[in-house]
C-alpha cells in the first residue's frame, strides 16, 4: 500500500480538476474529453485506495474484538474479510503499477504464426481465441481490424484492438513469441509438434500526438477484403495496406465500411507503431527509425504452453507457471500479467 503514494495522486487529481475551470477548457472538445477521462481514472484509483485503507482499519478493530471475545463466528468473519481485502489490495497494487505514459490507452495487437504452415496457423488462431476470452472475462471490448485466413486451418495473421481503460497496460505483458507443444491434430502419425506464433502489442496513440510522415515514405495498396466466407468482412475492393518504406512497417485494415475509413484507421495504426518504435529506440525523429526483424522461433519465446507429455504453461521472464493449460487458453491470463507487472517494479 505504501507504493501507492496517495498524496501525489490527490495533488495530481486536484491539478486536473482545476483545468476544468480554466477559460476556454470546453472549447477544445478533444482535450477536454481526455482530461475528463484522466480525472475519472485517477479518481477511481484514489477512491479505491481510501476504501481499502478504511476497510483495513476496520479489519484491525475486528481482529482485536475477535481476539478478546474468543468467539468462533467472529474469527470466521475476520478470516473472510482478510481474504477479501487481500485480493482487493493485490488488485490495487497492480493498478498502481500501470503508470507508464501509454498504459491507460487501448491496445492494438497483431498475431503472426511462425514457420510450420497449418500447425502454426492453428496455434495463432488458438491465441486469438484466448485473447477474445480474456477481454470478455475482464470487461474489455475486442474489435477486429484485419484478418487473413490460414491455408487449411487457423489464421495467417490477425490485427485487433482491445478497448478499455488500461488495456495496453495489461496487454503489454503479452508481447513476444509464444510456444506451443502438443500432439498435432493435423499429423496422421500422432506425433508431438512444437509451434510458434508472435504477438505484437502497441498502445493506440490518440490524435493529440503530432507525427509528421513524409508521403513519399509510404506505399499504399488497395486489395479485395478476405474473410472466412464473408464471416469477417465484406469482400469488396476497399481493404488498404500501407507500407512505411524506411522501417518496412506494414499495416492493413479491411473491417471498416469504406476504403477511406480503412485508410484512416491504417494510418492511425501506422502512427501508433512509429511512436512506439521511436520511443523504444530513443530516437528524436521518425526519419531516424530503421526496421528490425526478429525470428519467430526457438530461443526467443516469452511463454511456453505444453499440452503433452504433461500440461504446463510457463512464462520464461517471470518463471510463473500453472498446470491448468486449458484454463489459460480459456482466457485466465491475469496471474501471468500480474507477475510480469510486479517483475518490472524496479526496472
Amino acid at each position: 500500500m505504501s507504493l501507492f503514494d496517495i498524496a501525489s495522486k490527490e495533488k495530481e487529481l486536484a491539478d486536473l480538476e482545476s483545468k476544468v475551470n480554466e477559460p476556454g477548457f470546453w472549447d477544445d472538445q478533444e482535450n477536454s474529453t481526455k482530461v475528463l477521462q484522466d480525472i475519472k481514472l485517477l479518481k477511481d484509483k484514489v477512491t479505491n485506495y481510501l476504501k481499502v485503507s478504511k476497510d483495513l482499519e476496520d479489519l484491525e478493530t475486528m481482529f482485536e474484538l475477535a481476539n478478546e471475545s474468543d468467539d468462533e463466528n467472529d474469527a470466521h468473519e475476520v478470516q473472510s474479510m482478510y481474504k477479501r481485502l487481500s485480493k482487493e489490495t493485490d488488485k490495487l497494487e497492480i493498478s498502481n503499477l500501470l503508470s507508464g505514459p501509454h498504459d491507460k490507452n487501448n491496445a492494438i495487437m497483431t498475431i503472426h504464426p511462425g514457420a510450420g504452415g497449418t500447425e502454426s496457423q492453428d496455434w495463432a488462431s488458438m491465441l486469438y481465441r484466448m485473447y477474445n476470452m480474456w477481454a470478455e472475462k475482464n470487461g474489455f471490448k475486442l474489435e477486429e481490424i484485419d484478418y487473413l485466413d490460414g491455408d487449411v486451418a487457423g489464421i495467417k495473421s490477425v490485427t485487433f484492438r482491445i478497448v478499455g481503460a488500461y488495456a495496453y497496460g495489461y496487454m503489454k505483458a503479452e508481447s513476444g513469441v509464444h510456444r506451443l507443444v502438443r500432439i498435432s491434430p493435423f499429423d496422421s502419425g500422432g506425433r508431438r509438434h512444437t509451434s510458434f506464433a508472435s504477438v505484437e502489442v502497441i498502445p493506440e496513440i490518440d490524435d493529440s500526438v503530432n507525427i509528421v510522415i513524409n508521403p513519399e515514405d509510404l506505399k499504399v495498396d488497395t486489395y479485395r477484403s478476405s474473410g472466412a466466407g464473408g464471416q469477417h468482412v465484406n469482400k469488396t475492393e476497399s481493404a488498404i495496406r500501407i507500407t512505411h518504406i524506411p522501417t518496412n512497417i506494414i499495416v492493413s485494415c479491411q473491417t471498416q465500411r469504406s476504403q477511406i475509413q480503412n485508410r484512416e484507421y491504417a494510418m492511425k495504426m501506422l502512427i501508433s507503431k512509429l511512436v512506439e518504435l521511436k520511443e523504444r529506440e530513443n530516437k528524436e525523429r521518425i526519419e531516424d527509425l530503421k526496421g528490425v526483424q526478429r525470428e519467430i522461433a526457438w530461443g526467443s519465446q516469452i511463454r511456453s504452453y505444453v499440452f503433452c507429455p504433461y500440461t504446463l504453461v510457463k512464462d520464461h521472464r517471470t518463471n510463473f507457471e500453472v498446470g491448468n493449460v486449458q484454463a489459460v487458453m480459456d482466457g485466465e491470463l491475469n496471474d501471468f500479467i500480474d507477475a510480469y507487472l510486479k517483475m518490472n517494479i524496479n526496472k
